[in-house]
């Protein structure tokens, strides 16, 4: 019979798979707005919440503070690798206004964790109280985080379109949230399960959503231009537009 402990880095073993994977979902996205040279309609906040949220499971991770947690510390460690490149481009392309604003809330990002970690390192001197301190961040953040691309749901909802909505970004969202909450409940850690079974939950809404209006979602043509004569005695011709849809 498989022990709890070999059930439960077999299952974070998965849940690392599947956070990669979470990881590399806004690929697409990023490489529409670089052929755009323009971020569109997209919004920064699922990428700053990512990287806030792997920030703290990091620091989470580490012997200082939560030992034997090498699964968390690997898997956050690339998150905060990938979400920094996702977060660089779109600054690149982003309006000037939305430029400012992400760099405002990456500043404070930066102090509060340089807090956290001053605080924490200083203040609390045993094993269980920072996983305490920081696992409580975590679960406000890992919760943040979830529900980030909810930001969008109102768009979604006012023109029927989930075309900034990324479906594999919600997708992978909801199977990250139950891999870990599943981890988190074989040996039970509290600090894990709340954010990941929310997490469950809001992917679940994101694809009912999805799925609810993509049918009603613009599909994208492309123009081919045609010559034409305007008039039998025309002297000019013209050019006619025809979208051909995909």
């Amino acid at each position: 019979m498989v022990s709890a402990d070999v059930a439960r880095n077999i299952v974070g073993i998965t849940g690392n798979v599947i956070s990669f994977g979470l990881f590399l979902s806004p690929v697409p996205t990023f490489w529409r707005i670089y052929k755009a040279k323009d971020v569109e309609e997209f919004k920064p906040d699922p990428y700053l919440a990512t990287l806030m949220n792997c920030l703290l499971w990091f620091f989470y991770g580490l012997p200082i503070v939560h030992p034997n947690s090498t699964l968390v510390l690997t898997i956050n460690g690339i998150g905060l690798v990938i979400e920094s490149a996702y977060i660089i481009i779109f600054i690149i392309y982003a309006a000037k206004n939305t430029r400012w604003k992400m760099l405002g809330v990456l500043a404070l990002e930066a102090v509060f964790v340089a807090a956290v970690v001053a605080g924490v390192l200083l203040g609390a001197h045993t094993h269980e109280k920072r996983s305490m301190i920081v696992g409580i961040l975590c679960v406000i953040f890992g919760s943040i985080m979830y529900a980030s691309p909810l930001t969008i749901m109102g768009k979604v909802i006012r023109t029927k379109s989930v075309e900034y909505m990324p479906f594999f970004l919600s997708l992978v969202n909801f199977l990250n949230g139950c891999c870990w909450t599943a981890y988190a409940l074989i040996k039970f850690d509290i600090y894990i399960t709340i954010p990941n079974a929310l997490g469950t939950i809001f992917g679940l809404i994101q694809l009912i959503m999805y799925f609810y209006y993509y049918r009603s979602t613009p599909k994208k043509g492309k123009n081919v231009e045609l010559p034409t004569v305007l008039t039998k005695n025309a002297v000019t011709s013209g050019i006619v537009s025809v979208t051909i849809e995909k």
